[in-house]
């Protein structure tokens, strides 16, 4: 009798973060193998890293920044495109702005981040601190040229009257480094996803003087991307994992298994941070939207607006083909979500795209077979984008 290899387990790559919380309880608690598919986690330093690996076909997939998934796939970085999709978001949330002890004391006009400003007269704050400084451009890191903390960070500063290109400098620091860089003085600042900005503040280095949150009210943080060739060569594999991240998402959601889950993010193979620091940015029953999260809120739907949001986004700050937003929307694969939702029991929104910033107060998304209550999805700056 010949027996049949094994498929090779699906090669997944991701960082030290907090948001890449439903792929270490997926493999975990056995969730990958309930679901008939083997994989093998590579944990990188850098988005860099991640980004060439997928480039080289040395990972299938990736807990991925949804302008970095575009840039790859649309050939804006590295030798050449590198043909990927994005089926599923794995959260919402869950960065933050993080400065140095003197800036942010004038950013927040002496007080504490639990009682901060309005995101714009934060942001006006740091203007007048920067106006009367001497011409010299305080250095804010980013986690990489192609990444929502980039985006977001321009955004609020744009809004608030400072000049990205010409008041500040953003430069690049993988999010483990940022902490240090920080009590180093290479930077002064940083917009970095969790744990990074409580590591900082712990240390006493910086503090934060807002969450990601409060520049685009639930806005999408990681993805999953894919790489196309494997996906059309494993489309039941894909299923199975795509089954095996929405059940871990929705774990990583119950407030129940906060701690629980706080305690295996810690360990050093993981994100290997103190596991209260960990829990700070974990759900716990209640609408704190500086936290992050990975299910509810169709938080895992891939919204093609979303790509046409960060493709506009991209383009603000840099030259791109005219057809950028479009190719990037056609990465975006909510038919692949769709049947994975559906087969795990979830909600499925009627739609493909939505309103950005269309919604200043909870509001129920239409889906099948029942609408989903959602958060507000507002900018700080008030605009809307019809996509």
């Amino acid at each position: 009798m010949r027996i049949e290899p094994s498929p090779p387990p699906v090669r997944l790559g991701l960082l030290r973060l907090t948001d890449a919380a439903p792929v270490f309880l997926a493999e975990a608690q056995g969730l990958f193998a309930a679901e008939g598919v083997a994989v093998r986690l590579s944990v990188e330093p850098s988005w860099a890293n991640l980004a060439d690996k997928l480039a080289f076909g040395l990972l299938d997939a990736a807990v991925m920044l949804p302008p970095l998934a575009i840039a790859v796939a649309l050939g804006l970085r590295g030798p050449a495109a590198t043909p990927l999709l994005v089926p599923s978001g794995l959260s919402l949330n869950g960065n933050a702005v993080v400065l140095a002890r003197e800036l942010a004391e004038a950013a927040l006009g002496g007080g504490s981040p639990a009682a901060a400003p309005a995101p714009l007269e934060v942001g006006r704050r740091l203007r007048a601190c920067l106006a009367s400084r001497p011409r010299r451009r305080p250095r804010l890191a980013v986690v990489h040229a192609f990444s929502t903390h980039d985006l977001l960070l321009r955004y609020w500063l744009a809004a608030s009257g400072i000049d990205p290109e010409r008041d500040v400098a953003i430069t690049v620091v993988p999010p483990a480094e940022t902490a240090a860089a920080l009590a180093a003085g290479r930077i002064e600042g940083f917009c970095a996803g969790a744990p990074w900005g409580a590591v900082a503040e712990r240390a006493g280095v910086g503090r934060a003087v807002l969450p990601s949150s409060a520049i685009w009210r639930n806005h999408p943080e990681k993805c999953l991307a894919i790489a196309t060739g494997w996906a059309e060569a494993a489309p039941e594999a894909l299923q199975a994992l795509l089954r095996a991240l929405l059940r871990a998402g929705a774990r990583c959601d119950d407030p129940a298994g906060a701690g629980a889950l706080a305690d295996l993010l810690a360990e050093p193979e993981r994100v290997g941070v103190p596991a209260d620091l960990i829990a700070a940015r974990l759900p716990v029953g209640v609408e704190a939207e500086s936290r992050s999260v990975f299910a509810a809120h169709a938080a895992g739907f891939p919204w093609r607006s979303h790509a046409r949001w960060f493709a506009a986004q991209m383009a603000r700050w840099r030259p791109l083909p005219a057809d950028t937003a479009a190719r990037a929307e056609r990465l975006y694969r909510p038919d692949l979500h769709a049947r994975a939702a559906r087969a795990v029991g979830l909600l499925v929104p009627l739609a493909d795209r939505k309103v950005e910033g269309g919604h200043n107060h909870p509001w129920e998304l239409p889906a099948e077979p029942a609408p989903i209550p959602m958060r507000p999805d507002g900018f700080c700056d008030g605009a809307r984008f019809e996509g």
